[in-house]
């Protein structure tokens, strides 16, 4: 190889570029990680993530999106939420706060960079996201619960007329054709949607509710009850109790359940609730477990989301697509972390109320604090 071919060679190779810790995911979870390095003095990391600009993965819910519980409860470590903190949070002042959160701490965050796998190297891993190469002695994988967007095989066989949409692609009614709608899944998102479109609309709500909250999750006896609800998802819904470990797989598989609406608010709203599933589609149309078809111009699933670590290369996914880790530590891959997985020691770990304690135990583990 002569010169010439030489120097080709040389700028066609991607550069590598070399940190003590990447961490992939600047949603809440990675900036709390990110914040604890800072704190701990482990300033050689950098923040990788998919989206032009923090906040954008609250940015993309829709529109009438507010959070479940009050903003008292909604800090993340080092800086309180903004404003009075019995009011209930907007999908963009969420994001708008995680903005500010990198912003105060300086965290290095790299937008616009989606990573694509991740392979182990000698005395740690290769994390390539396009042209980018990093090299890292640990890796924090806080992409978050969501996942890649699921609906049933079948939906690909409903008449072309009738328009689709998963709720993470569902901002508001403009993107709704006239006529009736079908949300699919009856979990707190599906009725946020329901609610949402049932403006002058027959609007049908399908599959099983897993219980609802008794009360109105923002009036006075809340307000009693957010600091009990706050301690239970800390303290008692955890893997270190016999409670918190039944219900870990539960919260996991299935939705849940109804919160700021409830049956008799949706119903009083002209939305037809039905408990059976979508089972299928006839002639174009869906088919619910009882033989019923639906004659709608619009299907909203809300049918939730499947992990996919498929970009990790690395033997380290159960069968059932979750990470083998405890508390975050993946005990068969040394500096390989999780961050932001539902119910990674307690049902808040996937709240903004929780993510900060599992990211101070990942941390603490990382940096030795708790003897590697």
């Amino acid at each position: 190889m002569n010169v010439e071919e030489m120097t080709i060679e040389t700028e066609r190779r991607p550069d590598v570029r070399r940190y003590d810790t990447v961490v992939i995911g600047g949603g809440q979870a990675g900036l709390a990680v990110g914040q604890q390095l800072v704190e701990r003095g482990h300033g050689d990391f950098v923040i990788l993530d998919a989206l032009d600009r923090v906040g954008d993965n609250w940015r993309r819910h829709y529109d009438s999106l507010r959070l479940y519980n009050p903003a008292r409860m909604c800090a993340l470590p080092g800086l309180a939420f903004p404003g009075p903190g019995d009011r209930f949070p907007t999908r963009d002042e969420i994001a708008d706060y995680l903005e500010d959160y990198a912003a105060a701490f300086d965290l290095p965050v790299e937008s616009g960079v989606r990573v694509e796998r991740v392979e182990p190297r000698e005395g740690g891993y290769l994390v390539v996201a396009g042209e980018h190469r990093f090299e890292a002695a640990n890796v924090v994988v806080a992409t978050g619960t969501f996942g890649r967007p699921w609906t049933p095989p079948f939906a690909a066989e409903l008449d072309d007329g009738i328009r689709q949409l998963h709720s993470s692609e569902y901002r508001n009614r403009s993107q709704l054709l006239p006529g009736p709608v079908l949300v699919v899944g009856a979990s707190h998102s599906g009725a946020d949607v329901a609610n949402d479109v049932a403006d002058g609309r027959d609007v049908t709500l399908a599959g099983h509710v897993h219980g609802e909250i008794p009360f109105d999750i923002e009036g006075r006896v809340a307000r009693v009850l957010w600091p009990v609800l706050g301690f239970v998802a800390r303290h008692v819904l955890t893997t270190r109790t016999p409670m918190g470990r039944k219900a870990r797989p539960e919260i996991r598989a299935h939705g849940g359940p109804l919160l700021r609406y409830r049956r008799h608010d949706l119903t009083a709203r002209g939305v037809e609730m039905v408990d059976e599933r979508v089972a299928g589609v006839l002639d174009g149309r869906p088919v619910l477990d009882g033989g019923r078809s639906l004659d709608v111009a619009n299907v909203v699933w809300c049918t939730g989301f499947r992990q996919d670590f498929s970009w990790l290369r690395l033997p380290v996914i159960d069968e059932d697509g979750w990470p083998r880790e405890r508390r975050g530590v993946v005990e068969d891959a040394p500096g390989l972390y999780f961050m932001g997985l539902a119910f990674q020691y307690s049902f808040s770990s996937m709240l903004l109320l929780g993510v900060g304690r599992d990211a101070r135990h990942v941390v603490g583990h990382l940096t030795g604090h708790r003897g590697r």
